[in-house]
């Protein structure tokens, strides 16, 4: 009683079509399928930021980019 019928979606698509063309159509899903792909992309760039911050945290004080920082300004500058 209150579900779509597939003969009802046909004629929905069809009604969207003459409407709207099907080189608009085309255009409208090429874009919103390159809007999605941009969107993971920056999730997985986020993610693997995430994670590569967990993974220097997990580094010993000699490894760490942070160490350089306590190092007495004379040592540092020899080193260079």
């Amino acid at each position: 009683m209150g579900g779509i019928s597939i003969t009802q979606l046909l004629i929905i698509a069809a009604i969207i079509i003459l409407l709207f063309g099907t080189k608009k159509l085309s255009s409208l899903g090429a874009d919103l399928g390159a809007s999605i792909k941009g969107f993971k992309k920056a999730m997985d760039e986020e993610n693997d930021k995430a994670t590569s911050a967990d993974e220097s945290s997990k580094l010993p004080p000699s490894l760490s980019e942070h160490h350089l920082n306590d190092l007495p300004d004379e040592t540092y500058k020899k080193d260079k």
